[in-house]
């Protein structure tokens, strides 16, 4: 059975980037429903009870049933990638990352402010719901791209590229405070975005 993420902070803690009410909402409501409704999927699939989510994510061809696996495909989607958001949100963030991400960061991009340029882009341009990517691939190349809806580039790439960072740009992440200002709530995102974890994301997908 999978679980939601547990957060290190209050719900109240990233004030005033992202407001309690709208965290509160996120987490409690719309993760936890991905999260139930996961497993609930699941267990129409008794095949896929001992793999891991991205092993899910890289095998959903297989699955015959369409409706299942739309089921899957969308709600597992919800699990994975609001797991990865929460756990790299942080009252103490803020900054630029250091070290091995540091130096991908400016071979790839040329610099953080160009990275960060880049993500809010990806982030603001992407059509409807969906989210904005920050990933490696095992080689420890960094990219930009987006999704729609709850898809990441775990699906998209069969696993060759795995999300480090995700900014969610789906409305019920940001509207209770920034109504349609999507781009005030990308730029308060990185305020309180934890550089540490998503270093630690990084080292991680490179070791898989």
């Amino acid at each position: 059975m999978f679980k939601q993420v547990e957060l290190k902070y209050d719900f109240n803690a990233l004030e005033p980037h992202i407001d309690e009410l709208t965290m509160v909402t996120h987490y409690t409501k719309h993760h936890a429903a991905y999260t139930n409704n996961l497993n609930a999927a699941l267990e129409k699939s008794p095949e896929l009870a001992d793999k891991s989510i991205e092993d899910i994510f890289t095998s959903l061809a297989d699955i015959a049933d369409e409706a299942q696996k739309n089921a899957i495909r969308n709600n597992g989607g919800g699990f994975y990638n609001h797991n990865l958001y929460f756990s790299t949100l942080s009252p103490n963030a803020g900054g630029e990352p250091d070290g091995k991400l540091s130096e991908q960061i400016k071979k790839d991009f040329g610099s953080f402010d160009a990275l960060k340029e880049r993500l809010s882009q990806a982030a603001a341009t992407r059509f409807g719901s969906g989210w904005a990517w920050l990933s490696v691939n095992k080689d420890g190349a960094l990219q930009v791209s987006s999704s729609p809806n709850q898809d990441n580039p775990i699906m998209e790439t069969k696993g060759e590229w795995v999300p480090i960072l995700g900014i969610d740009v789906w409305e019920h992440a940001y509207y209770l405070k920034y109504k349609n200002l999507r781009a005030d709530y990308i730029k308060s995102f990185f305020e309180v975005l934890d550089w540490k974890e998503v270093a630690s994301n990084y080292k991680n997908a490179r070791n898989r």
